[in-house]
């Protein structure tokens, strides 16, 4: 079906932002992403025209939603530059926004982020995204040439001795602590959607190797948390370097998480 978009939309830059990890383009220009049972072929036929391998029912029930798409990111950008106007970053800014002009913040599954996050400790994204491609292929179900990501359900009984050689290092056992606290209902992720920010942001952070960074990724990429800004090495760089060592994150307070994502992108890939 043919898809009209006038916001905000760039499928390479949603993909190359740090915020998922196994959508990719499978041929020049058309991209696949994957949620749930849901897989997606969608291709640029034009500005702001897309071309997507699903029903209207479809796009409107899974899709859209997906790609965040009843939130006006072009106004959000503008709230930003409003935000910058005379501080002395303004330019800065102004070139970090345009740069990733594009970028949407997806509504991932949270089971999904909390095991993704937990393997990106000091992990490149193409490494990361090996490591997520085997788990899938070991525990995932498989839908054409796809493997979706398993179900809780799918790794409740799964062991140390399943996770290994899967390029997973000292991180199998935060995995399996993980597996251990959502099997078995102590941490439910269903449940936590309802809790406040810190309380969601707390609750994850009983399981061992979650800290601040991935329980606020896994908030904001997994429950849509947008005024969460998780901090990693290129925030802070971009913290103490671009920005005077302010946290202009916590000053632009709404919003934060989609203004972290501007500035990531562009302090990882604008070389």
């Amino acid at each position: 079906m043919e898809i009209k978009i006038s916001d905000d939309f760039d499928l390479k830059k949603i993909i190359d932002s740090g915020q998922c990890f196994r959508p990719k383009e499978i041929s020049a220009g058309t991209y696949r992403f994957i949620t749930g049972d849901n897989v997606l072929n969608i291709s640029e036929r034009g500005e702001g025209i897309f071309e997507a391998d699903c029903s209207a029912e479809v796009w409107e029930r899974v899709w859209a939603n997906y790609f965040d798409m009843s939130t006006d990111y072009a106004g959000i950008r503008r709230d930003i530059m409003n935000f910058a106007a005379g501080k002395p970053y303004e330019q800065t800014l102004h070139d970090m926004t345009e740069f990733g002009k594009g970028i949407r913040i997806l509504r991932q599954d949270p089971f999904e982020m909390l095991i993704s996050f937990i393997i990106s400790q000091r992990k490149n994204i193409p490494s990361i995204r090996i490591s997520i491609e085997k788990i899938c292929e070991r525990f995932g179900r498989q839908v054409g040439d796809v493997y979706l990501f398993p179900r809780i359900e799918d790794m409740a009984d799964v062991s140390l001795e399943d996770l290994t050689e899967l390029g997973l290092a000292y991180r199998k056992e935060y995995i399996k602590d993980a597996l251990d606290h959502v099997s078995s209902g102590a941490i439910d992720l269903v449940e936590i959607e309802s809790f406040g920010d810190n309380d969601l942001v707390e609750e994850l952070k009983l399981i061992t190797g979650v800290g601040d960074k991935i329980a606020n990724c896994v908030a904001l990429f997994a429950y849509h948390r947008v005024h969460r800004a998780p901090v990693d090495v290129w925030i802070k760089r971009a913290i103490d370097k671009d920005f005077g060592g302010k946290n202009i994150f916590s000053e632009f307070g709404k919003n934060a998480g989609i203004l972290q994502q501007y500035v990531f992108y562009y302090k990882r890939l604008n070389k």
